[in-house]
């Protein structure tokens, strides 16, 4: 006795084609919640020496030095103590701060000056090499 049997010859894709339509909809729903990680940047305008001399303005200027020594008025200041002095001299500067840093100068010491001046208020931030 011999049964009759048919070959199986095609693959079924339906649980595949699955598989792929839920991962399109999850990526399609998690890559706008990607997007509002990071800074928000302001680029500047371009304005001629002219325009700044015109204008009054005060601006807080801090010195990274290339031995990550931090310098405000050419006075020396202690990491420990940099946050409490930018609190104290915010309000006297209300159009922002310029970081100095030198071309040796590690990242980590401006990154906490930023920090710390995000922190006492200081929200226009600018960064120059000397």
């Amino acid at each position: 006795m011999q049964k009759n049997r048919k070959t199986f010859n095609e693959i079924n894709i339906t649980p595949l084609t699955d598989i792929f339509l839920v991962l399109l909809i999850i990526m399609m729903v998690i890559a706008p919640l990607l997007d509002q990680q990071g800074l928000n940047l302001t680029v500047p305008e371009m304005v001629s020496q002219e325009q700044i001399s015109d204008k009054e303005t005060k601006i807080l200027t801090v010195t990274v030095t290339d031995q990550d020594k931090y310098l405000i008025d050419g006075e020396e200041i202690s990491a420990k103590d940099l946050a409490a002095t930018l609190k104290s001299k915010a309000s006297d500067y209300p159009d922002g701060m310029l970081i100095e840093s030198g071309g040796d100068a590690s990242h980590g010491a401006v990154v906490k000056l930023m920090d710390d001046a995000r922190n006492s208020g200081i929200t226009s931030i600018s960064i120059t090499e000397i």
